[in-house]
Order: structure tokens, then C-alpha cells, then sequence
């Protein structure tokens, strides 16, 4: 549970209009290697907690899953004014936040 509210904790930190990666997020939550622990994290459904996990995608800029589908992840970030092109983050490095 302590891994679960650190990652939780994490993504919450991440703004609008940016983006961080699953292994960033494992290691700013204290386990470095635990990146697909941290995708299975985000997949559960948090009711009324509002957890920005369509700003996490994986560390080469694509996106990766999301629970409502990459379609849906794209609206989402381009919203925010995150630029995606084929299924990746455009500027990746110029969005990318780190912890």
C-alpha cells in the first residue's frame, strides 16, 4: 500500500501541459525498477480521486496504455497542450518533468 500512495502521490505532481515516465515515476516513488508495477498501478480505477495517469507514458515519448483507450489519452493531453504525433509525445524532452 505504502508503494501504491507514493506512486499515486507522484503522478498527482505531474502539471498540465506535461508528462513523466513510468520509470520516473517508479523511482521518485522509491522503487527505480518497478516501471510496469507502476502501469498496473495507474490502470485501477480511483473513484472520486483525481489521478493524472494519462500523463504517464513510457520513457521514449510513446504513450502507452490507458484504461480508456490511446484515442481518448490523446484528446486528453492534447487538451492540456501536449503535442502527439503517431503515438508519441512530440518534444518529448521539452514536457518531460522529472521529480
Amino acid at each position: 500500500m505504502e508503494f501504491k500512495d507514493a506512486v499515486l502521490r507522484a503522478v498527482a505532481k505531474i502539471p498540465k501541459g506535461g508528462v513523466s515516465t513510468y520509470k520516473d515515476v517508479a523511482a521518485a516513488s522509491g522503487r527505480p525498477l518497478a516501471a510496469r508495477a507502476v502501469g498496473n498501478i495507474l490502470r485501477e480505477n480511483f473513484g472520486s480521486r483525481p489521478i493524472p495517469c494519462h500523463r504517464v507514458v513510457k520513457s521514449g515519448g510513446r504513450l502507452g496504455g490507458y484504461a480508456k483507450g490511446e484515442r481518448k489519452k490523446i484528446e486528453i493531453l492534447r487538451s492540456e497542450g501536449v503535442a502527439v504525433k503517431n503515438g508519441r509525445v512530440v518534444d518529448f524532452k521539452k514536457v518531460l518533468r522529472k521529480f
